[in-house]
């Protein structure tokens, strides 16, 4: 199959860079970049900062690139329209969607995200939502302990203070994947917002800045420290990043069936508030989404439609709740690799 021309190379990764800090804020981790490691005998060893490949080697990138994730086609009214399940955080040599995707981009009128990742007013008000409230009650002396040691740990920017701590305990899991690999600045959402702007592609927000804040961050104090504690445990155990390099490599290879199976095996859903939080954040979002894929499509346009691959899983899934919309939805096979 012909690789579909980007257009330039340059273009393209202006637009990838501006994606990646919108993924950025997004997870958490606007300006929580890497810091120089402290100068003493007990100097943080800190994860590499990701290296944005020169155009050279990002054409080579894109000569090498294969279909990795899942990708279903939507079919509906004689138009055919496509969901692509995503992982934020992804490795270089992932970062360049295959032929297969690219095409299926590139067929679409639209590309449609979780948020407009290059609306800029979305990303103002996003990391707003983001920041710390002045008349929050601060974590108690232990937990912020322990959160400031992890800050530490993870080389996060002073920045990162000016955050709620529940956004700062996302940017600390986000950043604990740079460890395994792992960058939001390869990610593959990423780059297909970059890819839609150089072949001058709408991109559409499926979600509101308020519909994704109201299930990722609280203003209920003892919410709030439940949500550091738990994520903290998972840091401090090590068990955030090995779960954060599972899921991906499961993604890149497609494994659907594995996927399903993330219950049994992601060692995160043991509890009852990690189980009803799962339920809030992945499954409470999957029937707007749904609906709001159906919309664009109704509408008139062909949509490739990009969102984070658990969002795909059971029968709560975006491909089930899409086809109970009048969808036939079918996945699609990609190539073996060389």
């Amino acid at each position: 199959m012909k690789r579909p021309r980007l257009g330039s190379t340059a273009f393209l990764w202006q637009q990838v860079r501006r994606a990646a800090l919108a993924v950025s804020v997004l997870l958490g981790v606007g300006t929580a970049v890497a810091a120089p490691a402290p100068a003493s005998t007990d100097a943080v060893q800190c994860p590499p900062a990701a290296q944005m490949p020169e155009p050279q080697a990002l054409q080579q990138l894109m000569r090498d690139a294969r279909d990795r994730g899942l990708l279903w086609r939507l079919e509906k009214n004689g138009r055919t329209s496509w969901l692509y399940g995503t992982i934020h955080a992804s490795r270089l040599e992932w970062m360049i969607p295959g032929p297969s995707v690219m095409k299926a981009l590139r067929d679409s009128d639209a590309l449609a995200l979780e948020i407009n990742m290059l609306d800029g007013k979305v990303m103002a008000e996003l990391l707003d939502a983001m920041r710390a409230r002045p008349d929050a009650p601060p974590l108690p002396a232990p937990l912020a302990q322990r959160l400031e040691v992890l800050k530490r740990a993870e080389c996060a920017a002073a920045e990162l203070d000016a955050l709620r701590p529940d956004a700062q305990v996302i940017s600390i899991v986000a950043l604990s994947a740079r460890r395994q690999g792992l960058d939001v600045a390869y990610g593959v959402d990423v780059t297909l917002a970059g890819a839609a702007a150089a072949m001058q592609k709408p991109v559409i927000g499926l979600e509101s800045v308020q519909t994704q804040m109201q299930q990722v961050i609280s203003d209920d104090p003892v919410q709030v420290q439940e949500t550091v504690a738990s994520a903290l445990d998972q840091l401090e155990s090590h068990k955030a990043g090995t779960q954060l390099s599972h899921l991906a490599q499961i993604w890149a290879d497609g494994r659907m069936n594995l996927l399903t199976r993330y219950a049994d095996w992601c060692d995160c859903l043991n509890t009852p508030k990690e189980r009803r939080d799962f339920e809030r954040v992945v499954y409470g979002r999957n029937p707007g989404i749904a609906q709001a894929i159906a919309m664009q499509i109704d509408s008139g346009k062909t949509l490739f439609a990009a969102v984070g691959a658990l969002h795909m899983i059971g029968p709560k899934g975006l491909p089930t709740l899409l086809a109970a919309q009048g969808f036939r939805v079918e996945r699609v096979a990609f190539e073996p690799a060389r």
